[in-house]
């Protein structure tokens, strides 16, 4: 459930797509930099590991302040908002991993809480650009790191 269409704060939109750069310039330094491939790719998948948690502490932070939230869908807020962050940690914890999994394991993080954000619109009232910002920001986060994962891929 949607609040009336809401304009998108300007604020709001110069950080969420600024966010973004690093996503887009680290995977494309991992394609064209084969000498920077390494450190290119550790950074992104480092990136997308804290921009996880962070997208998860929104569930949090929306948990506290939406007074038409039940007790039900309450509790779940605050329990999934922790699990973005283990979702990271679990993606870049251990180093015998390779990249290309990490990236895999991000990607599918960054979808699961779209999921959850979809399910939360459908339970409280969030201001209408919500939405569709996460769903913008999503699409290029998950295509970075999918060709971050390429590119380790590539790389043998």
């Amino acid at each position: 459930m949607n609040t009336p269409s809401d304009k998108l704060p300007v604020a709001v939109s110069w950080l969420g797509h600024g966010g973004l750069l690093p996503f887009g310039a680290l995977a494309l330094a991992a394609w064209l930099l084969p000498a920077w491939r390494a450190p290119a790719l550790h950074a992104l998948l480092a990136y997308g590991a804290v921009i996880l948690s962070f997208v998860g502490a929104l569930h949090w932070g929306l948990a506290m302040a939406q007074p038409g939230l039940d007790g039900r869908w309450r509790q779940r807020a605050f329990v999934w908002s922790v699990v973005p962050s283990l979702i990271g940690w679990a993606a870049i914890a251990w180093p015998a991993l390779p990249a290309a999994a990490g990236a895999i394991v991000l990607a599918g993080g960054f979808l699961l809480h779209l999921q959850q954000d979809h399910a939360l619109a459908r339970a409280t009232a969030l201001p209408g650009w919500y939405l569709p910002l996460r769903r913008r920001l999503t699409l290029i986060a998950v295509a970075s790191l999918a060709a971050g994962a390429l590119a380790a891929q590539a790389a043998g």
